[in-house]
């Protein structure tokens, strides 16, 4: 009689870019006691909780105000729309980025001004600023993509020359620094996303402004609260955007954590490239001494022919490892910005990267075994694809 396990495929623990499971299971206790308060109190919105996550995440970012809002996109927009961008303005973005960094300018009445981005980085080329600037440009929007500073010296500087306002987009990089300062403190303003994946995430959406200007941290708490300025008294047409104390509690939780994982981050990534280092047809993410990345991605290149990236992780997919490629068409190639003409060829270096990027899975409850089965399936892919 046949072997029942004859021919049978051996199970294969998978891999994915990002495992909430372990994160939670590590603070059950404390996550539950934070809800529970928060049900005792059946105080939802705009209660105690979220004032003092605002307390605590000024302190952390370095800044004098921290303002919650309902996601990522509207701590963007309302970032813009508190320092003066309103209809037919233009700002300044990479084209390499997610699309809410664009929307949130569109959102406005603006026009966002796409640019393209340094290749080593990913980010905001700041040559581009002078180059893409018009005299309807109010502002520009640096992108800290995957965990890694934009280059904030020069971007400030030219933005001053040319009288900009700087928004940091800073839904990626909570925590990392540059030239010793925290990202979030080292523009007018900043948009912080609490997406659950992020390193510090909510249990759904959440987010905030950071700045140290209190006339925009009040011009925001109005806004987020359908332009009130007292009760049932609105100045102008707002937003419903007001962070729920749930989402509050989870991150107090979280925040006090937060250092650690970023920490554990940062080693997972030495261990990446020690163990993918000269590997040929593979670039490794690229730091410097005055930038802290945080890697809230690990993001490397696949370089050669074309679809290559692809094939790698479809044959990474095959071995149980998931990957992720963040962002597969760069903005001025989105539907939505194209307006129906062929663009391509206008933002090469984004154009590139969009088709040779791929995130590794990194996580802090993240094992050395599985980095090492990531590790070894990608030389291999890397092989079979050369």
């Amino acid at each position: 009689m046949r072997d029942q396990n004859q021919g049978a495929k051996k199970s294969v623990e998978k891999i994915a870019v990002v495992e909430l499971r372990e994160q939670y299971r590590t603070l059950r206790g404390e996550i539950r006691v934070a809800l529970d308060e928060v049900l005792e109190s059946q105080q939802f919105i705009l209660g105690p909780q979220g004032a003092l996550l605002e307390e605590e995440l000024a302190a952390y970012c370095d800044t004098r105000h921290a303002v919650g809002l309902a996601n990522g996109t509207d701590a963007l927009t309302l970032s813009l729309a508190a320092c003066g961008v309103g209809p037919g303005d233009e700002v300044i973005v990479p084209a390499f980025t997610f699309v809410a960094s664009a929307t949130a300018i569109v959102r406005l009445g603006a026009r966002p001004v796409f640019a393209d981005i340094d290749p080593a980085t990913f980010n905001l080329r700041p040559e581009e600023i002078e180059a893409r600037r018009t005299e309807r440009t109010i502002a520009v929007m640096p992108v800290h993509l995957y965990g890694l500073p934009a280059e904030m010296d020069t971007i400030n500087e030219l933005a001053a020359r040319n009288g900009l306002t700087v928004v940091e987009d800073n839904a990626q990089a909570i925590g990392a620094r540059y030239r010793g300062r925290r990202t979030g403190s080292l523009g007018a303003a900043c948009g912080i996303s609490f997406y659950p994946t992020k390193n510090l995430g909510a249990y759904g959406d959440a987010g905030m402004m950071v700045t140290n200007s209190e006339e925009i941290a009040t011009k925001i708490r109005c806004l987020r609260d359908h332009g009130q300025t007292g009760k049932y008294v609105s100045s102008e047409a707002g937003w419903n955007s007001r962070l729920d104390e749930i989402q509050a509690a989870v991150l107090r939780v979280k925040l006090r954590h937060l250092d650690d994982w970023t920490m554990t981050r940062q080693a997972h990534a030495r261990r990446y490239d020690k163990l993918l280092s000269g590997l040929a047809g593979l670039s490794l993410p690229r730091a410097a001494p005055h930038k802290e990345h945080i890697y809230h991605l690990y993001t490397v290149r696949i370089e050669g022919k074309a679809g290559r990236r692809d094939r790698v992780r479809d044959l990474l997919a095959a071995r149980g490892i998931s990957t992720g490629v963040y962002y597969p068409v760069p903005l001025h190639l989105q539907p939505l910005y194209s307006g129906g003409r062929d663009r391509r060829g206008e933002f090469p270096m984004a154009e590139q990267a969009s088709e040779q990027v791929l995130s590794l899975p990194i996580f802090p409850e993240l094992s050395d075994d599985r980095m090492g089965r990531v590790a070894e399936a990608l030389q291999d892919a890397l092989r079979e694809t050369d």
